[in-house]
């Protein structure tokens, strides 16, 4: 059975909870055991430019202390923090959420929308995508203005995510829609069935290629 450990780089631990429960049933299901945890010395959000550059080295530590434990790991947060610092260190598969459900969503050739959480998260993420050279199917994004713990634990985000969601299919022609935010997670399921649309969690998107890549043993992309 393979193991893939998905970290959280931030300290909020409801948002690591609600990621264990999505992968509670993957040892049957995919015969691949996915632990979740918490950064504990990261933010209880990363949300800015300088949360981002902070939690990049305990990223990357992080991954060195487990390198024996694991046989992939999945860094699950939208700006993809210490990503490529990692990927020039360890020769273990290493997975940032945005870059893989990108590459997924121009793999499939279908446009795709963000919802976001910031006006700031937007920003990086068109600089970021602008990197990655993978904008043919972008079409943009909408922000909630809600900070990571809301995007969990609010009363209201499900309402604001679909609200969101529904101007990117009806306005912007978004046939993809992804979830900007690990915090996000637990609503994907109920989203796609009230959208009629794909809804990607980039967690599970990153874990699922993840597995599928192990099972296979690829080492490079099945995807470009």
């Amino acid at each position: 059975m393979h193991k893939i450990l998905v970290i959280n780089p931030n300290s909020n631990d409801d948002v690591t909870a609600k990621l264990t429960t999505i992968f509670r049933e993957y040892p049957t299901k995919k015969n691949t055991k996915v632990s979740c945890i918490s950064l504990k010395e990261g933010p209880f959000g990363i949300e800015t430019d300088d949360d981002i550059k902070y939690v990049a080295p305990l990223v990357l530590n992080e991954i060195k202390n487990k390198l024996l434990s694991f046989d992939a790991f999945i860094i699950a947060c939208y700006s993809d923090p210490g990503l490529y610092e990692s990927v020039l260190a360890f020769s273990v598969p290493i997975y940032g959420i945005h870059e893989t459900t990108v590459k997924y969503c121009n793999y499939e050739k279908k446009n795709f929308g963000v919802i976001a959480l910031g006006k700031d998260s937007i920003i990086r993420h068109q600089e970021y995508i602008d990197e990655l050279s993978l904008k043919r199917f972008y079409i943009g994004e909408m922000s909630l203005d809600i900070d990571v713990d809301e995007a969990v634990n609010g009363e209201k985000t499900m309402e604001r995510i679909l609200k969101a969601s529904k101007y990117l299919i009806e306005e912007k022609h978004a046939e993809i829609i992804i979830l900007g935010c690990a915090g996000m997670a637990r609503y994907r399921n109920s989203l796609e069935e009230k959208l009629g649309v794909t809804v990607l969690d980039p967690v599970q998107t990153s874990v699922d290629l993840a597995i599928w890549r192990l099972q296979h043993s690829i080492e490079g992309e099945h995807y470009e």
